[in-house]
């Protein structure tokens, strides 16, 4: 079972670069291209947030128009600068209310959480968000269980993220140590790939498609920037024998693969 995981790919109108700087369309369609040429294709994929940078329908559709060349299914969750509204009239998500659903992908369960609070950056889980997820816990109890959402519910050190906040973590972390069956929590938001422990998991962040933010651990640090980057995405294998095991897979212009041993022609 592979399940590809594409974040915060922030993509603006046809025919503009993000802030002026990144071509975040050009980035999503090689991810697309590299996600279709893997053996196997990945079973699904799931887009993380942050679709958008500015919320606009031009975007939504373009983002459309890109994953739609994908050779597997995918679903989307929002994250801050995506809105709902938007989301619906693009993407098959649910029609009203938040954007919660659950997907089976072979044995495992995959819960996608909205943790959209939408005019606001930070994650929230309200009380109507959080009754839903006891529910879905219930339908899960059986199998081994994977939640998507864009915020990661703890703070991962980078300043500009850590404080957006995330309303209803301590709620969520309660769940997830009550369902002990959890085996990952996967989220994007702060365009890195970090991982961490949290209430008895493991949580991953993907990277950005192409604007990591830059790593800074000074005391007090500085404004957070962002950089140009080569595409990446994760990738999520659940192994013969049961392992979940989350690789981070980066673009490279040259992706020759060539077989150790010694070289033609070498004496030694």
């Amino acid at each position: 079972m592979l399940i590809a995981q594409i974040s915060d790919l922030h993509l603006s109108p046809p025919g503009e670069l993000t802030h002026g700087h990144v071509d975040n369309a050009q980035s999503l369609t090689g991810i697309v291209n590299h996600i279709n040429g893997l053996t196997p294709i990945p079973d699904l994929a799931i887009i993380t947030g942050d679709i958008t940078d500015a919320g606009d329908m031009g975007s939504a559709l373009l983002a459309r128009d890109i994953l739609s060349a994908l050779k597997c299914p995918y679903h989307v969750i929002p994250g801050n600068h995506d809105r709902r509204e938007v989301l619906r009239d693009v993407f098959a998500v649910p029609r009203d209310g938040f954007l919660n659903t659950v997907v089976s992908a072979g044995p495992l369960a995959l819960i996608l959480l909205d943790s959209l609070d939408e005019g606001a950056p930070g994650g929230v889980l309200c009380e109507t968000r959080l009754d839903w997820l006891v529910q879905a816990f219930r339908e899960t109890a059986a199998r081994p269980t994977m939640v998507f959402l864009h915020h990661p519910p703890l703070p991962l050190g980078v300043p500009e993220t850590d404080e957006d906040g995330f309303r209803g973590a301590a709620a969520l972390a309660q769940m997830i140590e009550a369902h002990g069956n959890t085996q990952r929590i996967c989220a994007g938001h702060i365009h890195l790939a970090t991982q961490s422990l949290w209430a008895g998991t493991l949580v991953t962040t993907a990277p950005s498609i192409g604007m990591h933010l830059t790593r800074n651990f000074m005391p007090a640090p500085p404004p957070s920037e962002f950089i140009k980057s080569a595409p990446a995405y994760l990738l999520h294998h659940l192994t013969g024998a049961g392992q979940l095991v989350s690789h981070v897979v980066t673009l490279q212009d040259d992706e020759t693969a060539y077989p150790f041993g010694p070289v033609a022609g070498d004496a030694g």
